[in-house]
């Protein structure tokens, strides 16, 4: 005797064995069958946005450049020649670079001797303002008494002209190099005093509050307070003084000499090469362009978050 199945509640047929016993459809099989969803497309106010970022980023400073360039081509056109142009220049400036480290003499070496040079005093006159300054810059902004006290000194020379600070190191070391090192160091010393003192002054005062009740060590206050609050402000001031001191070494060493590119720009006006003059202006600014911005990344390695 065959057995009865039961009707489902809707009345429909009854369901067979065979169908109760069916195995499910493989995944595989259930994924093929799902709809594909259509690939998303950016709206055309995003693709629009885009294309505005990309040319604020690429093609407004090449067309900004290239107006600089025709508007230099136009002025030596109607100058009489006296100011070289930019087909010039270039032609001047593959000849220099093609052997920038010639010698051939004391005084005159190719313009990568020169541009080492200069770097070497800078790097030796930004160090010292360095090492002085900031730890300066922490004290004065830490100790109302050493403000107070400072304060007056720096308002009076932080003003005064680089070039001025050269005839005393002329007559204190009795050499040119010393005292183009003297001159990077004196000019570029304020902006990482003022910079690092004024960090230390906009630290809330709940801060070093709550060291009094912790009773920290003033190494600890400084560790773990002071500095990490300081080093934005300490990275501004760094970047200012190296943009100073750069500066001021290319004017330093037209007065006195000896081997860098201030001395080359220099030396190039008295032969009246003037298309070298151009190139070290160029050069001048894209050496101070590498230096902020290495200044730049640094800033950002060491940003605390």
């Amino acid at each position: 005797m065959s057995a009865v199945l039961p009707a489902n509640d809707a009345g429909s047929a009854p369901v067979g064995i065979t169908e109760i016993n069916k195995p499910a459809a493989p995944a595989a099989a259930q994924a093929a069958a799902a709809p594909v969803a259509a690939p998303h497309t950016p709206s055309p106010r995003l693709v629009l946005a885009r294309r505005r970022a990309l040319i604020l980023r690429f093609a407004a400073p090449l067309l900004g450049f290239a107006m600089f360039v025709l508007i230099w081509q136009v002025i030596s056109h109607t100058g009489g020649g006296q100011l070289p142009g930019p087909a010039k220049v270039w032609v001047s400036a593959v000849e220099v670079f093609s052997d920038p480290f010639y010698i051939k003499g004391p005084n005159d070496q190719g313009i990568g001797w020169n541009i080492i040079s200069s770097l070497k005093r800078v790097g030796i006159g930004f160090g010292l303002a360095a090492v002085i300054g900031i730890p300066l810059g922490f004290m004065i902004g830490r100790f109302q008494f050493l403000n107070h006290m400072t304060s007056p000194i720096i308002s009076l020379l932080r003003p005064v002209s680089p070039l001025a600070w050269l005839p005393i190191g002329l007559l204190v070391f009795k050499s040119a190099n010393p005292a183009a090192i003297w001159t990077i160091f004196i000019s570029s010393i304020w902006p990482m005093i003022i910079n690092t003192a004024m960090g230390v002054r906009q630290i809330p005062q709940d801060y070093t509050n709550v060291a009094k009740v912790l009773n920290l060590s003033e190494w600890k206050v400084f560790t773990k307070i002071l500095f990490p609050a300081v080093l934005p402000f300490v990275l501004t001031g760094v970047r200012l003084a190296i943009g100073v001191a750069w500066l001021v070494i290319v004017a330093a060493e037209m007065l006195t000499g000896g081997v860098g590119i201030g001395f080359w720009v220099w030396d190039e006006w008295n032969n009246l090469n003037v298309q070298h003059i151009i190139i070290a202006i160029f050069v001048v600014g894209i050496v101070g362009l590498l230096l902020e911005n290495a200044l730049v990344l640094l800033a950002r390695r060491f940003e605390y978050k």
